[in-house]
């Protein structure tokens, strides 16, 4: 059963317990979610022996501050951090802060007055700060003066590693940016029109859900001619590129709910039947990652995945992106290429329960593989989805192929 979430622009379907999570003035996990978080970063502090814990989001870097706090950061945050003590947390600029103390949660805000780092320091001096554990980048500068008072410990790998591994409320935030991102592409298959160009086709993803909430995180939207394609893979940033009756749409879009979400890849044609080539691109994609899926698991080694794709080869094909990516939160192990563009050192690790991870086969032609894309071409298939104990959650609904877009 779904809920509907209208507004006067579009339209989404939502299941009535993510529609309560879309619903209020700003989200927020639930206190015990907050709690396990918390926990999480105790025992990081406790196997480094760090008496405080310095989180950090600077010059819009860094998502752990959100993670624990629920504030976004925007342009800096410095987050002091010790269970059983008062939450300290110093924020840019003094517009900001109003807001900051409205979502953060349990956190006392205060204005860095342009020398937060210096005011963290002072804090932490006072409070007898002695080991101090960061997470979160930081410019050079501000880590040397935080390194000529404390002796400071990255705890930058433990965080990664509890950012793998989802929680149940998690994976209900991600399926929200699922359904925005599914939105999105599906507003590009059904409004794209002939004489369009590659920035208008992004203001139609954006349409989708920037009214629900949603913001992009990644929008690549790739526009080449069937007969004579002149990109396998999707750019970074639009041209302007028209839009041809003979042309193949391949797209990579992920948009956030907060810090959640989605990613899924797709490819349609416009107007116009595939050609044969793409025809082989898609099934050889689209059968790769219904292999892969098959031996997604918890315990699945990442040779039984590698294995699972080499389907891509056998046909003649190559890839122009990883086969498969950990996601959600930000971009994790495992990080596998294909037999013939891997991804450095295959990863040491196996799948687990509750790890979020995007099956991509983006399947190219070998011509020119590496001294230009003149000649080569490309569609893009995948996914986010969620690891169960004994096979995969989908997170997504839009369907795998989307057909021509005829309007």
């Amino acid at each position: 059963m779904t809920a509907s979430y209208s507004s006067s622009r579009s339209r989404l379907s939502l299941q009535p317990h993510l529609l309560d999570i879309v619903k209020p003035e700003y989200p927020r996990f639930s206190d015990a979610e907050y709690n396990r978080r918390h926990q999480l970063l105790e025992a990081m502090m406790e196997r480094h022996d760090c008496d405080y814990l310095l989180v950090i989001t600077d010059h819009r870097a860094g998502n752990a501050v959100q993670w624990a706090t629920a504030w976004p950061g925007t342009n800096e945050a410095y987050l002091i951090f010790k269970r059983n003590e008062p939450l300290t947390m110093y924020v840019e600029w003094f517009n900001h802060v109003p807001l900051a103390t409205k979502i953060a949660r349990g956190v006392q805000v205060q204005w860095g007055e342009h020398r937060g780092i210096e005011k963290t320091i002072e804090v932490l001096k006072a409070r007898g700060a002695r080991r101090v554990g960061l997470i979160g980048p930081l410019v050079p500068g501000k880590y040397l003066r935080l390194a000529q008072q404390f002796e400071m410990i990255s705890l930058e790998a433990d965080y990664v590693r509890a950012r793998m591994i989802k929680s149940e409320e998690e994976i209900d935030w991600l399926k929200i940016g699922a359904a925005f991102s599914d939105a999105g592409v599906q507003a590009l298959f059904d409004q794209i029109q002939v004489g369009m160009d590659e920035r208008e086709l992004g203001a139609l993803v954006d349409s989708a859900y920037l009214s629900h909430g949603g913001t992009s995180m990644i929008r690549y939207i790739g526009v080449t001619d069937m007969q004579a394609p002149h990109l396998y893979v999707p750019p970074q940033y639009p041209s302007s590129r028209k839009v041809k009756n003979t042309d193949v749409v391949f797209c990579e879009i992920s948009a956030f709910w907060w810090d959640y979400a989605g990613q899924v890849l797709r490819t349609f044609y416009v107007q116009q039947e595939p050609t044969a080539l793409y025809q082989k691109l898609q099934a050889t994609a689209q059968s790769v990652f219904e292999a892969i899926l098959q031996q997604v698991r918890h315990g699945a080694t990442m040779q039984s995945l590698l294995q699972a794709s080499a389907l891509i080869e056998a046909e003649g094909f190559t890839t122009c992106d990883d086969l498969i990516h950990g996601f959600g939160g930000g971009y994790f192990q495992p990080i596998l290429g294909s037999h013939s563009r891997p991804a450095g050192p295959i990863p040491s690790l196996c799948l687990e329960e509750n790890m979020t991870i995007v099956v991509q086969p983006n399947v190219t032609t070998r011509e020119e593989a590496i001294k230009g894309c003149g000649s080569r071409a490309g569609v893009q298939v995948g996914e986010l989805i969620r690891v169960t104990r004994t096979g995969f959650e989908r997170l997504h609904q839009l369907p795998l192929q989307l057909g021509v877009a005829r309007r």
